[in-house]
């Protein structure tokens, strides 16, 4: 695990620009390829493995409307579905919107707004408990490997010293694939690539978020799990 970076100050030669009830359009050439979600033994969500590799040109188009017929790569149906992609998230930076639970060993931050419904915070006995817990060793670990396979970045843990503790994700695209529901899910947006709103605003640039491609979230550019529902 890396600590946290100050992406804001950190150049990226991939970009996300958002148009108007239209796709993501991804300059740069970044990476792009599957991850599923992986289940242990427990039938707990726990850790990720990378699948198919796409073709990344240097500038490409994604679905964002969840009706293209070539995903994930936008076809034009937004227009023949008539899709209204209007961006509803709040833009306040994530510590704004994020509550906190101080544990012996560890601090997590909890931002519910941005959960795209990945369950990675479920296994023995959630995030918030082994927090609570994390004086103990094994609690402490569990709750950093939870929080760092949250691939929206709702949850972020942070150690005594007040530095987050952030998985090391190099700028990347991800096509989530939850594996226990069959579902296709957002887009993962990895290593502090800039997402630029429609109307010309940069969203905080963070490790890691998730981005709507069903065309269904109601905090629209972010997931909100309504693929899965």
């Amino acid at each position: 695990m890396a600590k946290s970076k100050n992406y804001s100050q950190k150049e990226n030669r991939y970009r996300i620009k958002i148009t108007k009830n239209g796709p993501y359009l991804v300059s740069g050439g970044a990476p792009l390829s599957e991850q599923s979600m992986c289940v242990d033994t427990e039938e707990q969500c726990h850790g990720w493995k990378e699948g198919k590799k796409y073709p990344a040109p240097k500038n490409y188009a994604l679905c964002r409307c969840g009706h293209s017929q070539n995903k994930p790569f936008c076809d034009g149906s937004h227009l023949k579905v008539k899709f209204d992609g209007t961006e509803k998230a709040d833009r306040s930076p994530y510590l704004e919107q994020a509550g906190a639970i101080n544990g012996p060993g560890l601090k997590l931050t909890d931002a519910e707004n941005f959960c795209a419904g990945a369950r990675f915070c479920h296994r023995a006995g959630g995030v918030w408990k082994l927090t609570e817990e994390s004086g103990n060793p094994d609690a402490r670990q569990k709750a950093i490997e939870e929080a760092c396979d949250c691939p929206s970045g709702r949850l972020v843990i942070w150690d005594q010293n007040g530095k987050a503790i952030e998985p090391d994700l190099k700028p990347s695209i991800g096509l989530v694939k939850d594996t226990q529901t069959g579902k296709m899910g957002p887009l993962w947006v990895r290593g502090g690539i800039p997402v630029e709103s429609a109307d010309g605003t940069t969203y905080e640039v963070r490790n890691r978020i998730t981005l709507c491609r069903c065309g269904k979230s109601a905090h629209k550019p972010f997931c909100d799990g309504r693929h899965s529902k």
